[in-house]
């Protein structure tokens, strides 16, 4: 298998894992404060993370890395999870699962920036419109969708985009698993302090759903998905391999509506499939 193909399939089973975040996410924070979701989820992956680098007894980061590795820390560990948790008290799954539509570019600006890459300009025209689309979306539901929700969303797209970018950047030397890991040992301490300050008084109504949600964010959603996505970043390239994640909104809406029993409008799935469309139109011009 070429380096490639191998970029396209590990890429995929990251955002396969991804997909399961928002349902999962908005299942936990109905009985869990998201801020105490988002640092018990990133105490959680630290503490595994950490078994995983003294087991294989991993070197440490040299001092140059440990900016990258804090902004990947800043950008995945801890950015993307609060502000999605946050925005999901005021739009359901199924209506953040489409914001994951401006992933792609927002991975692609901060590749370019961050990464070196340079897409051909027909790249960034279908990303442009594929973002539109979504943007167009957002704003066309108007009254039914939460301006919060949607400006934390947003906020959450662009943090994520800059962890991406930058982690992927980093593995090139570091390794795909070791930054995962060493970001969120890097954060470890705070996450700890900070479950603990905003840990419940009682967790005696904390049903079985939100716990399993709570392990599946903390095990898949913030280590082994990250595995497969950093490894695939190197492997196929930040632009290119990027685009997978407009994937997501196919496995997340089916998730929120099979799982949550959300209701998914024909709007959400034309501006799904239309997204898609672009963003298949723009891989080919990614290199």
């Amino acid at each position: 298998m070429d380096r490639m193909a191998s970029g396209w399939i590990n890429g995929l089973i990251g955002v396969v894992i991804f997909s399961g975040s928002p349902p999962a996410t908005r299942v936990a924070v109905m009985q869990l404060d998201p801020v105490f979701l988002t640092v018990a989820r990133a105490a959680i992956a630290g503490l595994l993370a950490l078994c995983l680098l003294l087991v294989f007894r991993q070197k440490r980061p040299s001092r140059n890395d440990i900016v990258s590795l804090v902004v990947v820390a800043l950008g995945v560990v801890a950015g993307f999870p609060l502000l999605t948790a946050l925005a999901l008290q005021h739009v359901t799954s199924a209506h953040s699962i489409v914001f994951i539509g401006l992933l792609p570019l927002s991975t692609a600006i901060f590749g370019v920036l961050r990464g070196g890459e340079r897409p051909k300009p027909a790249f960034w025209i279908f990303s442009t419109l594929g973002s539109a689309l979504v943007a167009g979306f957002a704003l066309v539901q108007g009254g039914v969708a939460s301006p919060v929700g949607d400006g934390l969303m947003l906020a959450a797209i662009i943090v994520c985009g800059l962890g991406y970018a930058e982690g992927a950047r980093l593995s090139r030397t570091l390794g795909g698993w070791q930054v995962i890991c060493w970001a969120l040992v890097l954060s470890l301490p705070v996450m700890i302090a900070l479950s603990l300050a905003f840990m419940p008084e009682t967790f005696s109504d904390v049903a079985l759903p939100a716990w399993l949600s709570l392990g599946y964010v903390s095990l898949f959603s913030m280590l082994i998905g990250f595995i497969f996505w950093y490894r695939g970043l190197v492997q196929g390239g930040i632009a290119a391999v990027g685009q997978l994640q407009l994937l997501q909104p196919f496995f997340g809406l089916a998730l929120a509506a099979t799982l949550l029993h959300e209701p998914v409008s024909w709007t959400m799935l034309a501006v799904t499939v239309a997204v898609i469309l672009c963003v298949v139109s723009a891989r080919k011009f990614a290199r």
